[in-house]
């Protein structure tokens, strides 16, 4: 199963954090499972660090070089991503996180996340 982590659980993997509920662990560690991340979240952890966001303090460029190092695949954003927020319902006001649900449905994969308010959208969202 092709597997998009949110921002959050994308850190707590990262980060090895015991806020890691135990099904997105369960998921993550999965070798048959392979593992994505969204520019899109390296972005918003580089903005929200920048803002001194207690919960985003990591340096983006490790933290990719890490991923990237332990098999996660980068998912690049592309204009047919953008695009497809539009046809989303007005579910969520974060960009990020809308952007990962369109990224998640026309990629063909599964979003994974923590998030009570991402888990509402319809389509391949998978709550940890």
């Amino acid at each position: 199963m092709r597997l998009l982590l949110d921002t959050h659980l994308l850190l707590w993997a990262a980060a090895g954090s015991d806020r890691m509920p135990l099904r997105a662990y369960e998921l993550i560690t999965d070798p048959k499972n392979e593992l994505l991340f969204s520019v899109a979240s390296l972005w918003e952890i580089a903005i929200k660090n920048g803002l001194k966001r207690d919960d985003f303090q990591v340096d983006t460029r490790l933290l990719r070089r890490s991923l990237l190092d332990n098999g996660y695949v980068e998912l690049p954003i592309l204009s047919e991503h953008a695009v497809a927020i539009d046809a989303l319902p007005p579910i969520h006001k974060d960009p990020f996180d809308r952007l990962l649900v369109a990224q998640a449905t026309v990629e063909g994969t599964y979003l994974l996340t923590d998030d009570a308010t991402i888990a509402q959208y319809p389509g391949p969202v998978l709550t940890a």
